[in-house]
């Protein structure tokens, strides 16, 4: 649904400092890049509003990347499953 089981292609390192997350602990930035909360700038908000408008999802690639590199896999798994099967907790 959402295209966040395809690995993107390019070298990427780690994700650039965000000020909003200024600690060490990146559990935050990593939810806020997978979801958008409370931002709708991010991964999932961002594809479903580019995709409702019929436009190239392109942009959104750039929080994909960030989801990937800081979040556990086992969660990202887990939240596309909730996501796909319509039980997730959070708003997109």
């Amino acid at each position: 649904m959402f295209g966040s089981e395809k690995p993107t292609s390019g070298r990427w390192r780690t994700p650039p400092f965000d000020p909003r997350f200024p600690n060490q602990n990146q559990t935050r930035n990593c939810y806020q890049n997978f979801l958008g909360e409370p931002s709708p700038a991010d991964y999932h908000r961002c594809f479903k509003k580019m995709n409702l408008r019929g436009k190239s999802t392109q942009p959104c690639e750039y929080y994909f990347r960030v989801f990937h590199s800081l979040c556990p896999m086992s969660w990202v798994q887990r939240w596309t499953e909730q996501i796909r099967d319509e039980t997730f907790a959070g708003k997109i």
